[in-house]
C-alpha cells in the first residue's frame, strides 16, 4: 500500500486547512487509518485515528474540538480537517494504515506510511 499526503501548507493563527490522503489499493479500506505528526527535534505523535468503517474516531487531546479525521472507502482518501490552528500543530503531518481494522492511537500498530506534507501555522 502506497500513501500520498497533500494539502499542507502555511496558515496563520486561527486558520484552516485540510489534508488528504490517498492509499494506492483498496486494500486499505479494510483497516483503520490515522494521522500522525513530528515536530523538529520531537518524536511523532499521535493526531487522530479512524476506523474501516469511517466510525469510532479517536483524537489526541490537543486536537479534540479542532481537527476531524475521515474517510472515503471508494476514493480511498481520508482526510484530516483542521481549523484553529495554533503556532503548536507546525509539524509534518503523516498518514498511516493500521495492521487492524480497529482505529488506535499506537504508533507500533501501523504498517504503512505516506512521506509527510508539511504544515506550518505562523503567529
Amino acid at each position: 500500500v502506497q500513501l500520498q499526503a497533500s494539502g499542507g501548507g502555511l496558515v496563520q493563527v486561527g486558520g484552516s486547512l485540510r489534508l488528504s490522503c490517498a492509499a494506492s489499493k483498496r486494500t486499505a479500506s479494510n483497516n483503520a487509518l490515522g494521522w500522525f505528526r513530528q515536530a523538529p527535534g520531537t518524536e511523532r505523535e499521535f493526531v487522530a485515528s479512524i476506523d474501516w468503517r469511517g466510525g469510532n474516531p479517536n483524537y489526541a487531546d490537543s486536537v479534540k474540538g479542532r481537527f476531524t479525521i475521515s474517510r472515503d472507502n471508494v476514493q480511498n482518501t481520508m482526510y484530516l480537517q483542521m481549523n484553529s490552528l495554533k503556532p503548536k500543530d507546525t509539524a509534518i503531518y503523516y498518514c498511516a494504515v493500521a495492521r487492524s481494522s480497529v482505529a488506535t492511537s499506537r504508533r507500533e500498530s501501523y504498517v504503512y506510511w505516506g512521506q509527510g506534507t508539511q504544515v506550518t501555522v505562523s503567529s
